[in-house]
């Protein structure tokens, strides 16, 4: 006699991804360009060079949460 209360086809987990080996390198350019933008910005005149690394620092920083938000 079948019980009709058992699932029998239990779902199967899905796989776990990979290991993700694009966070790890986007955290060390965002820690490398906030470095050396704090460096370029009080050691340099140059406004352009510091904005630079300004922007890399936020596009990793932005990539980062659009990764961290998509994978929850």
């Amino acid at each position: 006699m079948t019980d009709p209360y058992r699932v029998a086809d239990a779902p199967v987990d899905p796989p776990q991804p990979a290991v993700d080996q694009l966070r790890p390198l986007l955290w060390l350019v965002l820690f490398v360009s906030v470095a050396a933008n704090v460096v370029l910005t009080t050691a340099l005149d140059d406004p352009w060079i510091g904005s630079a690394c300004g922007l890399v620092a936020v596009l990793c920083a932005g990539t980062l949460i659009v990764r961290h938000r998509r994978g929850r």
